[in-house]
C-alpha cells in the first residue's frame, strides 16, 4: 500500500514536533521545548475546533470559552487543594486536587455540560447567525470570569505547583511536553476514527445537504450536537494543559482573541484536514518567536499570510504542501 503525499506531510510534521525538542534538550535550550510544548496544546485546540469547522462546516467563534472553562477546571481544583479549602462543603463536601487526571475528568464534564446547553440553542440557527451566538455566548462566559473575585476577577489565578501525573516529572519541561504530545496524538487518532466512522460521514453529509440526511432520516441537528460536544470537549482539555503550562489562567483564555487565534489555527494549516491544527499552530508560534521579539506589528505579516491563504490556497498549508486544494 503506497503512501499519498498528503500522509508523507502528516508524518513529516509529527516527526518535526518530536524531533525538535529532543535536539533542544540536547543543546540544553528549555525555551524552545516550552514553544514545541505551546504548539502541541494549541494545537489540539485547533483539532477540537476543526471537528464541527472542517467536517461540520460550523463556524464557532465561541471556541475559546471550552478552552477557558478547561483551564479555569485546573485552576479551582488546583488552589483549593494548595489551601486545603474545600470547594463545597453542602450538601456533600467536594475537595480540591492536584492530579491532572481528575482535573482533566472534571474540564471534560463541565465543558460537555456548557457545549450541550450552548449547542441545543445555537444550532438551530446558521450562517452568520451562528457565529454571532457563540461569540454572545463566549462573551457572557468571559464576563463571567472577570466578574468572579473569588478566583482572581480579571487579574486571572495562579497555580503557584505544577499538577501532577502518575509517574510523570511535570515541572520537567521535556516530561510536560511529552505528556502534551501524546494528548494531542490521542486527539488526532480519535479525530481520524471518529470522521471515518458513520457518525462522521453523517456529519459530512450535513454539511454538504442537510435536507437530503433528514430525506433518508438522519436527524442533523443531533449529529451537529453531539460533534459541537466532542469538539467543546477537546479543547477545554487543551485549555487545561495550557493552564498547566503556565501555571495561571486568566478570563483572557476566554476572549474572543482567543477564539480567533484558534480559528487562525486552523485555517492556516487546512480546514477540515487531520494535521492542519499542528501545521497552523506550528507556524503561528515560529512567526511569533521570530517576528514578535523585533516588531510590535509582527501580526501583520500573519494577516498578510491568513489573507493569501483564504483566496489561493484553500487547503492551507497542507494542501499546499500535499500538492492539492481542498474546497469545504
Amino acid at each position: 500500500m503506497t503512501m499519498n503525499r498528503e500522509t508523507f506531510i502528516n508524518c513529516i510534521l509529527g516527526l518535526a514536533l518530536v524531533i525538535v525538542p529532543l535536539i533542544a534538550l540536547g543543546m540544553d535550550e528549555p525555551f524552545i521545548i516550552t514553544l514545541a510544548t505551546k504548539v502541541a496544546i494549541f494545537a489540539m485546540a485547533g483539532v477540537g475546533l476543526n471537528l464541527v469547522l472542517g467536517y461540520g462546516g460550523l463556524v464557532s467563534f465561541g471556541h475559546a470559552a471550552f478552552f477557558g472553562i478547561g483551564g479555569y477546571a485546573a485552576g479551582i481544583l488546583a488552589s483549593h487543594a494548595l489551601n486545603y479549602e474545600p470547594i463545597m462543603t453542602w450538601p456533600f463536601e467536594i475537595e480540591g486536587t492536584t492530579q491532572m487526571i481528575i482535573i482533566w475528568i472534571v474540564a471534560l464534564l463541565a465543558s460537555a455540560i456548557i457545549a450541550l446547553a450552548i449547542g441545543a440553542i445555537t444550532l438551530r440557527t446558521s450562517g452568520v447567525y451562528f457565529i454571532m451566538i457563540t461569540l454572545a455566548f463566549a462573551q457572557m462566559i468571559y464576563y463571567f470570569a472577570i466578574s468572579w473575585p473569588a478566583y482572581g476577577g480579571e487579574d486571572g489565578l495562579s497555580i503557584y505547583v505544577r499538577n501532577g501525573f502518575p509517574g510523570l516529572n511535570t515541572l520537567d519541561p521535556i516530561s510536560y511536553f511529552a505528556l502534551c504530545a501524546v494528548m494531542l496524538g490521542l486527539a488526532i487518532a480519535f479525530s481520524a476514527v471518529l470522521i471515518r466512522s458513520r457518525f462522521g460521514l453523517a456529519l459530512q453529509g450535513a454539511r454538504q445537504n442537510s435536507q437530503r440526511m433528514t430525506a433518508v432520516g438522519i436527524a442533523p441537528f443531533r449529529i451537529r450536537l453531539v460533534a459541537f460536544v466532542i469538539s467543546a470537549m477537546i479543547t477545554a482539555l487543551a485549555g487545561a494543559l495550557y493552564a498547566d503550562l503556565n501555571r495561571f489562567v486568566s478570563p483572557s483564555m476566554m476572549s474572543w482573541h482567543m477564539s480567533g487565534e484558534i480559528m487562525v489555527f486552523v485555517i492556516l494549516g487546512g480546514v477540515g484536514r487531520l494535521f492542519g491544527p499542528l501545521a497552523g499552530a506550528g507556524l503561528y508560534i515560529i512567526l511569533e518567536h521570530l517576528l514578535g521579539g523585533v516588531w510590535e506589528f509582527w501580526q501583520l505579516p500573519l494577516g498578510v499570510l491568513l489573507l493569501i491563504v483564504v483566496l489561493f490556497a484553500r487547503g492551507g498549508l497542507v494542501g499546499v504542501l500535499a500538492g492539492e486544494r481542498k474546497h469545504v
